[in-house]
């Protein structure tokens, strides 16, 4: 038997229905926010409330994935949702402060984005447009405290400046690389750098998502 639904919560209910039938993809809170034209935090509050109803289930801690669940009250295969937070910003140019502070969170699509407390940083410069990145991007991350040579990261240099660039180890040193020829690459010390997370995708506008 179907729940008992207010008008926001069947608003929300045929929204993302509406959405993830048209894109295959499910919008982030702050899209959905802007479409209803409505809060961010009323849509997590709406969210919340159709979980409690059933009609919506999420797993997980840090990163949460986020089902919505059809009749027999099992979780519909197209419209399996991971929300994952918004953590500061990072530069792909100049580095800039690391922010720890959430900000907000997004929701991608958990199959195609695997592991576990994935987050996602915004980022503002062009050092890494060779690699497909490009200023105003976000870059959706797992969080690592190492690295393998050619991968992507996002590298905490000194303690409290974060940057995304292409890693490097040699045995005396750590070469950041970026993928502009605008910019040179930088030598580290190896106590001057903190691996934060590898780059695994790249979210461009609000309904687009690429992998790397």
């Amino acid at each position: 038997m179907q729940p008992q639904l207010t008008e926001k919560q069947q608003r929300l209910l045929a929204y993302l229905r509406e959405h993830i039938g048209k894109t295959g993809t499910a919008p982030s809170l702050r899209m959905a926010a802007r479409d209803l034209g409505v809060s961010h935090s009323a849509v997590a509050q709406t969210l919340k409330i159709l979980e409690q109803k059933g009609l919506v289930k999420r797993e997980g801690h840090y990163g949460r994935e986020i089902y919505l669940v059809n009749r027999s009250r099992r979780a519909d295969g197209i419209h399996r949702w991971r929300e994952v937070p918004v953590i500061g910003r990072i530069t792909a140019g100049l580095p800039m402060y690391a922010q720890q502070a959430w900000e907000e969170s997004i929701v991608i699509d958990s199959g195609f984005y695997r592991g576990d407390n994935l987050f996602a940083l915004f980022v503002r410069g062009d050092s890494m447009v060779g690699a497909g990145i490009l200023n105003g991007d976000m870059a959706i991350c797992e969080p690592r405290q190492y690295a393998q040579n050619n991968e992507i990261v996002v590298a905490l240099v000194g303690g409290e400046e974060a940057t995304v660039k292409r890693f490097f180890a040699y045995p005396d040193h750590i070469l950041l690389k970026p993928e502009n020829p605008a910019y040179k690459p930088v030598r580290y010390g190896f106590d001057e750098i903190l691996i934060q997370g590898k780059v695994i995708g790249i979210q461009r506008g609000p309904d687009v998502m690429q992998g790397l």
